[in-house]
């Protein structure tokens, strides 16, 4: 008697029908978070984002200052040490700096570039606090939230042949758009609960207070109640800020019995000498 073989074919498939067929898997896989991207991609796609990005300065207005730009690269060199990050030495995690007061916002491309507004810098009051934003940023690099997005919301033709390097021109094609790919890659809700939550993590291996990024919750929380102008606008558009996430931070501190924060670990005194020389 011959064997049963679930997953056998009748006959080898054609090229477009296998297509076809895996675009099919694909997209029923995406919608469960799968990301078909290799690591190499992403940090493929966060170059030509970059390099996007530095060639629009009508929309991303770089500052020129190296002082606060390594303040902020310092920063990020402290949290990359965390033994939670798993990318170091894969992706770059520089800084860019935008000049531009009125934005409340930071963001980080697939690949670790890290942009900061300076709207950013002058909202936050210590350096503790910016390590937490920072944190979650990397965040969503280290967990790769981008390219899973890009998996879903491409469709699957488009992130098969990609992924297969069948059409090497349209990852180079999609990074050309910044302001297009960046809508693409807005996080989920789920998405920001869950760097909010790294965040913690590699800052505790850190000098600063790990629940830092609370601070700035509670900022934003009470910015939107007082009906802030617009500022705030572009933050709230891609990092849905809510009681909840404020609360989540708090539980993490007392699930981890983490004392209350210092001086010591704020570094308040270290942030206000940097934003002297930003104005």
């Amino acid at each position: 008697m011959k064997s049963f073989r679930p997953f056998q074919t009748a006959g080898r498939l054609s090229r477009r029908a296998w297509l076809y067929l895996s675009a099919s898997i694909l997209a029923g896989l995406a919608a469960c978070g799968l990301n078909i991207y290799s690591v190499d991609q992403d940090a493929s796609l966060g170059k030509q984002m970059d390099q996007e990005i530095r060639s629009t300065p009508s929309q991303y207005p770089i500052l020129n200052n190296e002082s606060v730009r390594g303040y902020v690269q310092g920063v990020v060199n402290k949290i990359i040490q965390s033994p939670a990050i798993k990318y170091r030495g894969k992706f770059p995690y520089t800084v860019t700096i935008i000049n531009d007061d009125k934005t409340v916002n930071a963001f980080c491309t697939p690949g670790g570039y890290i942009y900061v507004y300076t709207g950013l810098l002058k909202f936050i009051d210590n350096e503790a606090t910016l390590a937490g934003v920072v944190g979650h940023e990397i965040a969503h690099a280290e967990e790769r939230h981008g390219t899973k997005h890009m998996t879903q919301a491409l469709g699957a033709d488009i992130a098969l042949q990609i992924a297969l390097g069948n059409n090497p021109g349209q990852l180079a094609q999609i990074a050309g758009n910044a302001t297009v790919l960046l809508a693409t890659l807005r996080n989920s809700r789920s998405d920001e609960m869950d760097a909010d939550t790294k965040s913690f993590e590699y800052l505790r291996s850190t000098p600063y207070y790990p629940g830092s990024i609370q601070f700035f919750f509670k900022k934003m929380v009470d910015a939107q109640g007082n009906r802030t102008p617009s500022k705030l606008e572009e933050w709230t558009s891609t990092h849905p800020t809510s009681q909840e996430r404020y609360d989540n931070i708090n539980s993490l501190l007392k699930s981890s019995n983490t004392p209350p924060p210092t001086a010591a670990n704020l570094f308040a005194d270290n942030y206000r000498n940097m934003l002297s020389r930003l104005r």
